[in-house]
């Protein structure tokens, strides 16, 4: 059976761009007659308290989102243990070293960036002997790293085709845990993932680029990966990205002016799901839900839809 999932980060109230992955993850799973699952991304705990995730709750359920897995879902903050044991597996064969560069270090000018502007870690820790990592150590708390290998991983996305990525040359080593403990998501969904069963990731295109990386975190844990499907980036009118941070066409407003159909309608509408933007549910729309409606695009609201 087809497993789809949401991955929220409960940061703030779900905007419409949050809705839109929600939406294409509940439909592409449901079009298949499978289940969703919900996983609430709280790695960093500071910056995701507890009442933003039990808002995405009921907020999905007010739209007729609601996941079929384990009610409460899936929190990453009380995994520390599970994610510790892969984590483990990786450093038993001299794979994770500690990295004590700063912010500042790696975003200097010099260091070599992506298109996208993130930067490509140049290895500047890789050979530390362990005298200078003791050094090191007495003054700052290093982050932990994953040696890749210079290696090209390729695969089709359900939704935007053949995508390629050197991991030595266009990402480098990447990290598995913060120099605070926090493990990072590139090994948190990696194992989350693969132990709920989940068979197909939707997500935005913006994490295109962390899928080669994640492949190879599958191969190298013995875990099988699913099957991924990227959609487009929902803009405001005026191009602008949606934030949580600006508040834009935040569920705590869309609530009080619209019924959910309408949320639902509009949004379809948006992205092509269909003609007109009248009020439908998720129901309606799974029965002819198809990827192909889908722009790869970045789609941008129209004017006054909402």
């Amino acid at each position: 059976m087809t497993a789809g999932r949401y991955a929220p980060s409960p940061s703030g109230r779900m905007h419409l761009g949050n809705l839109l992955c929600c939406l294409l993850a509940w439909l592409s799973a449901k079009s298949r007659g499978g289940q969703v699952l919900l996983r609430i991304e709280d790695l960093d705990t500071q910056r995701c308290p507890r009442h933003f995730a039990d808002a995405i709750v009921k907020d999905l359920a007010w739209l007729g989102l609601s996941a079929d897995g384990p009610q409460p879902p899936v929190y990453q903050s009380e995994r520390a243990e599970i994610y510790q044991h892969y984590y483990d597996m990786l450093d038993r064969r001299g794979l994770v070293y500690p990295c004590f560069c700063s912010r500042s270090q790696l975003h200097a000018a010099s260091a070599p960036h992506r298109s996208d502007g993130q930067v490509i870690y140049a290895g500047t820790c890789r050979g530390l002997t362990p005298e200078q990592v003791a050094e090191k150590a007495k003054t700052r708390a290093p982050a932990w790293r994953v040696r890749v290998p210079d290696e090209e991983i390729t695969f089709t996305d359900g939704h935007m085709g053949r995508y390629t990525e050197n991991l030595a040359r266009d990402c480098g080593d990447f990290y598995l845990r913060r120099a605070d403990g926090v493990f990072a998501y590139q090994l948190a969904v990696v194992v989350d993932d693969a132990l709920m069963g989940v068979t197909e990731v939707v997500r935005g295109a913006d994490l295109l680029s962390s899928t080669p990386r994640q492949l190879w975190l599958y191969r190298e844990l013995g875990l099988t990966p699913p099957v991924f499907y990227h959609l487009p980036l929902l803009l405001a009118a005026d191009g602008r990205r949606l934030s949580k941070r600006d508040g834009d066409q935040s569920l705590e407003n869309l609530r009080a002016k619209y019924a959910p159909q309408e949320v639902i309608g509009k949004l379809a509408f948006a992205c092509g799901l269909q003609p007109t933007p009248r009020p439908v549910t998720p129901a309606e729309l799974a029965g002819t839900f198809d990827w192909g409606r889908v722009p790869e695009g970045d789609i941008c609201l129209p004017e006054g839809l909402f």
